[in-house]
């Protein structure tokens, strides 16, 4: 009998594929699960990000709000100055001179 049609070659043989296949499905595996981890690490990143650039967003909200509103009180402001002024400038020179 040829030593490699042995029944015990031939379990060999199919232990050694067997083991080939197992390697390439750990391998496939763990490539999966690293790059799973990278998605979620990916992920984690952008909804900090959505957090943070959230918290801005109504910082800068906020700081407008009070811009119009100091605009909008400056504005009144001047109307009244304007208004005393062309009251003034309606009365004449005092005194008739």
């Amino acid at each position: 009998m040829n030593e490699d049609s042995t029944p015990y070659a031939e379990a060999v043989k199919r232990l050694e594929a067997a083991l080939g296949l197992l390697e390439a499905a750990v391998s496939r595996r763990l490539d999966l699960e690293s790059r799973r981890g990278d998605l979620e690490t990916e992920l984690q990143i952008m909804q900090d990000d959505r957090a943070r650039l959230a918290l801005e967003l109504e910082s800068a909200t906020t700081r407008l709000a009070r811009a119009e509103a100091a605009a909008a009180d400056a504005g009144r402001r001047v109307e009244r100055a304007i208004g005393a002024i062309r009251g003034v400038l309606e009365q004449g020179p005092p005194d008739g001179k």
